[in-house]
């Protein structure tokens, strides 16, 4: 049982860290567009110069 008040609070820990780390992602807008990269990667057209 002295195991269990380590590793919850641990857990806890871990799972709010995950969490913050999944909100400063949809923050930073790392997820506007994933249909527009797939469609990109199976086109036959060269893009010289993509967007930034």
């Amino acid at each position: 049982m002295d195991v269990l008040t380590w590793l919850i609070p641990i857990s806890l820990i871990l799972g709010g860290v995950g969490l913050l780390g999944f909100l400063y992602t949809v923050r930073s807008n790392q997820y506007d567009d994933p249909e527009g990269d797939s469609r990109r990667i199976l086109s036959s057209d060269w893009d010289d110069h993509p967007k930034p």
